[in-house]
């Protein structure tokens, strides 16, 4: 990988795949929906729409018809740590998508026609995925309001219908001036491209931007919790009770071996929960295990280990939290067996290498990084970190999970109260 920083502070990684057919092109933000203000939850999402809703030389929704018209596609995404956008285009369309993510980094057209439209798109997204689906928002955004305190890290990353309502242009204007600083953004290319004339066209199309100051990190630094956390949801459409657990990830930067164990006792947990609650008891009819709601390395610290476990009716969340901590007191205590081990690493490094041959996964997973660690290069070394991990990695993480209190998020089917 190429690097080069504009005096402005926007940082560039070229990842150059010359055999490839297209180019991926993507703008990583140093913001997410944990730099909201208090009273003003979904609001890093909601920006994300204004992005696409025209700028100085391009008019509104035209990004998105430009790069279509190019052969491309072009989409974005909010993230609790930061904000990607993102296309892929055949190569002669590379200098029309710098210019359009150029054009818009120096200022978006805010107006209060474009804020009120995205509002009601934004209200009808959450409705489609949250409040009107079953499982809507289960574990996520719901199990962070159970597990943490701090704003940042336990509201609604969607929004409320009230606080996204109150949004005025003017505080779009000041989020645009507080976050979306050149020196507070990653650009990131990879696949067919020169990388000469591509250092030569981002500083023709950003060099001339100036430096903003941006806005501090929010806090988001809290205690663990003292002891274990409660919450409950009443979900109408659900047709199962269902339970979520939420336990606290070591830090990704600080403690990276220990949060790659998580990474590999995700898999080895689910697997084991599977076996007991699904295929043995019957008491469960799907189990999930993530290690961090957006997937790993996907966010700063605090980050979430989560268990989702749907159950049938006789069981009750105890039962299901029994498992829990009994497959985590067996692995803590005599750790994973070793083939079982090795299987759960080549599996992860397969499907990451898998994933990462979508250069359009590639291309926003470096950003993420390279935005969030600054390293870029995880890309490529996450895959072979996990293969370094043994069996007492597994039993440390275990153990660190099964010592800390959890919050646990308790899902009410619809009319049982």
């Amino acid at each position: 990988m190429h690097r080069l920083t504009l005096h402005n502070g926007l940082r560039t990684v070229l990842d150059p795949r010359p055999s490839a057919l297209v180019t991926e092109i993507a703008v990583h933000y140093h913001v997410g929906y944990r730099s909201e203000p208090a009273g003003r939850s979904g609001f890093a999402h909601l920006f994300e729409h204004l992005m696409f809703q025209g700028s100085e030389n391009v008019g509104r929704s035209d990004h998105h018809r430009i790069v279509n018209a190019s052969g491309g596609v072009a989409n974005a995404a909010t993230h609790p740590d930061y904000t990607e956008y993102f296309q892929a285009v055949p190569p002669r369309a590379l200098e029309r998508v710098l210019f359009l993510e150029a054009d818009r980094m120096r200022g978006p057209r805010l107006t209060e026609e474009s804020l009120r439209t995205q509002i009601e798109v934004i209200k009808e997204e959450i409705r489609l995925n949250v409040t009107n689906k079953p499982y809507g928002g289960f574990p996520w955004p719901l199990l962070p309001q159970v597990l943490y305190r701090e704003f940042a890290n336990a509201h609604d990353g969607y929004g409320h219908f009230a606080d996204l309502e109150r949004a005025t242009v003017e505080e779009a204007e000041d989020f645009f001036a507080a976050h979306y600083a050149p020196g507070n953004a990653v650009l990131t290319l990879t696949g067919r491209f020169d990388p000469e004339r591509v250092a030569a066209l981002v500083d023709r199309h950003f060099g001339d931007l100036p430096a903003r100051p941006g806005a501090a990190r929010p806090r988001q630094a809290e205690p663990a919790p003292e002891t274990d956390r409660h919450g409950t949801h009443h979900d109408p459409f659900a047709p199962l009770p269902a339970v979520a657990v939420g336990y606290r990830l070591p830090d990704p930067e600080a403690e990276q071996r220990a949060y790659l164990a998580h990474v590999l006792l995700a898999r080895l947990l689910g697997h084991r929960l599977r076996r007991a609650l699904v295929d043995g008891t019957g008491a469960a009819a799907s189990v999930r295990t993530h290690c961090g709601f957006f997937g790993p390395f996907q966010a700063h610290f605090p980050d979430t280990f989560g268990v989702s476990v749907t159950h049938r009716q006789p069981h009750s969340v105890e039962q299901v939290l029994d498992a829990v901590d009994r497959e985590l007191e067996e692995l803590a205590g005599r750790g994973p067996d070793p083939g079982h081990l090795r299987q759960a690493g080549a599996r992860a490094n397969r499907e990451i290498l898998r994933a990462h041959d979508t250069l359009l996964t590639r291309v926003r997973n470096a950003g993420a990084y390279e935005v969030l660690h600054g390293r870029a290069e995880l890309v490529d070394e996450f895959p072979g970190l996990l293969l370094t991990l043994d069996s007492p990695d597994i039993s440390r993480a275990a153990e660190l999970l099964a010592g800390q209190h959890r919050g646990v998020l308790t899902l009410v089917p619809g009319g049982l109260r």
